[in-house]
C-alpha cells in the first residue's frame, strides 16, 4: 500500500503516562505537549523549521483548541508549518500516521511531524444553548465521562461492548484474569535493567507546580502492581460480567510525537541509519453496534492484505486493549498466542490518554522489532463507534 513513508529510528518519543488526576491533571494538554516536544527536539538537535506539515491528534477539548495544529506548530517553533487536527477517539494516532504516510506517498509532504496530546483529567463541561427548552434552560455535557458512558448510536457504554464481544466467544472471568495478569508481567519486562526498554523512547515531562518548583516525571504514574491472585479477588463490574476493574484500562494523561518522512530523510534523522522503519499499510473497519472489540480483527486483516503478508509473517503484535476481551477476541479469530502479544506493555496496564495511546503502542512495537533484529509488526486497535484501525510496520536492521 505504501512504499515511500518511513519513520526515522528514534525520531519519536512518548511521555510517561500519568493516571488521571495526578501530575498532568491541571496543565493544558497542548501547552504541555509543546513544551515537551521543544525539549525533546533540543536534545535531538532537530530544527523545527524543517517540517512541511503537522498533524495534531487529540480527543478532549482544551481552551482555544479551535486554533489546533497551527497553534501547536507555532509553539514548537515550526513557524512556516501548517497542519490540521485529527480527533478520532482511540484511533487518533493511527489516523495521524496514516495521513502522514498518504501525504509522503503522494509527494504532497516530505517531512511531517505528528504531535498527539490528551488530558483525561478535568475534562471540559460544555453548555449548549437550548432556546426552545423550558425557560430556555441549557443542555450540558461532561465531555469525557458522558461519552465513555454512552455511545449515542449504539446506546451502550464502552465496557458493555467488551462484555458483548466476550459473550460471543464464550470468555470466562478466569480466562480474562489469566491474560490480564500476563499483561502486567510483560509490562514488568520493560522495567528491567533500570527501565532499559522504556528509556529507549520515553522522554520525561516537566510540570511547573509553583514559581520555583518543577516536578520531573520520568516514568508512568498511578499503576497498581497486579497479580493473578489479586485479579481473581476482584468482582466483575456487573452481575454476570467477565471484566473487573483489573482487566480494563484506566484514563490517563500524556503526549507523544512521531516524525514520518521519506526514506532518504529518514536516514539523515535516524539515531542509527542502518535501521529502516517503513509504514507498509493501513486497515480500517466498522463492525455492528455495540461490538467495539471485534473491530480489531477486520482492521488487522485489511492491513495485512494491503501489505501483502499473512499472520505467519508477523513477528510482533501490539493492540489497543482497553479491555482484555480485545486481545482474546483477536487471538481467537486470527490465531495469535494471547500470551505472546503486547510484549513490554499495553494500554491495559499503562493507561489510556486516548490521543497519544496508539503512538506509544507503535513506538514500542518498533522498539521490540529492532530488539528482535527486524521484521513485520502489526498494530491493531478499536475506537469509539465500533470502529477499528490497524498499521503494518516493517523494520530492517542492516
Amino acid at each position: 500500500m505504501f512504499t515511500k513513508a518511513f519513520i526515522p529510528y528514534r525520531a519519536y518519543y512518548s511521555s510517561p503516562f500519568s493516571k488521571w488526576q495526578m501530575s498532568f491533571a491541571n496543565v493544558h494538554s497542548f501547552e504541555l505537549g509543546a513544551q515537551t516536544v521543544n525539549r525533546w527536539m533540543a536534545q535531538k538537535d532537530l530544527d523545527p523549521m524543517q517540517f512541511d506539515y503537522l498533524y495534531l491528534g487529540y480527543t478532549i477539548h482544551q481552551k482555544q483548541a479551535f486554533y489546533g495544529a497551527p497553534w501547536m506548530a507555532g509553539m514548537i517553533g515550526a513557524l512556516n508549518t501548517t497542519g490540521c487536527s485529527v480527533t478520532q477517539a482511540c484511533s487518533t494516532s493511527t489516523t495521524c500516521l496514516y495521513n502522514s504516510a498518504v501525504g509522503i506517498e503522494a509527494g504532497t509532504f516530505s517531512n511531517v511531524i505528528n504531535v498527539m496530546v490528551d488530558r483525561c483529567s478535568n475534562g471540559p463541561h460544555v453548555v449548549w444553548p437550548n432556546p426552545p427548552g423550558p425557560g430556555g434552560e441549557v443542555i450540558s455535557e461532561n465531555w469525557m465521562m458522558e461519552n465513555f458512558g454512552r455511545d449515542p448510536h449504539a446506546g451502550g457504554s464502552m465496557v458493555q461492548t467488551a462484555e458483548n464481544a466476550a459473550k460471543e466467544i464464550g470468555l470466562t472471568k478466569e480466562r480474562c484474569d489469566e491474560v490480564a495478569a500476563r499483561r502486567y508481567e510483560q509490562y514488568a519486562d520493560a522495567l528491567k535493567d533500570d527501565r532499559a526498554f522504556q528509556k529507549g523512547y520515553m522522554f520525561p515531562v516537566e510540570v511547573k507546580v509553583s514559581r520555583k518548583k518543577v516536578n520531573v516525571i520520568e516514568q508512568d504514574e498511578g499503576l497498581v502492581p497486579t497479580t493473578l491472585e489479586s485479579l481473581t479477588g476482584l468482582r466483575p463490574v456487573a452481575e454476570g460480567a467477565v471484566h473487573s476493574f483489573g482487566s480494563q484500562t484506566h484514563p490517563a494523561d500524556g503526549n507523544a510525537a512521531v516524525i514520518v518522512t521519506t526514506k532518504e530523510r529518514a536516514k539523515e534523522l535516524s539515531s542509527d541509519p542502518s535501521i529502516t522503519i517503513q509504514i507498509c499499510s493501513y486497515g480500517q473497519t466498522r463492525v455492528e453496534k455495540g461490538m467495539m472489540p471485534k473491530a480489531l480483527v477486520p482492521a488487522a486483516e485489511m492491513a495485512l492484505e494491503k501489505a501483502g503478508i499473512t499472520v505467519a509473517d508477523v513477528k510482533a503484535v501490539k493492540t489497543h486493549n482497553p479491555f482484555i476481551a480485545n486481545d482474546l477476541y483477536l487471538c481467537e479469530k486470527m490465531g495469535f498466542d494471547a500470551m505472546d502479544i503486547n510484549n513490554y506493555g499495553s494500554p491495559l496496564v499503562f493507561g489510556h490518554p486516548q490521543g497519544p495511546t496508539v503512538a506509544r503502542c507503535v513506538i514500542e512495537l518498533i522498539e521490540e522489532l529492532v530488539g528482535k533484529g527486524g521484521g513485520y509488526g502489526l498494530f491493531t486497535g478499536c475506537a469509539a463507534g465500533d470502529t477499528g484501525a490497524a498499521l503494518v510496520i516493517k523494520v530492517s536492521c542492516d
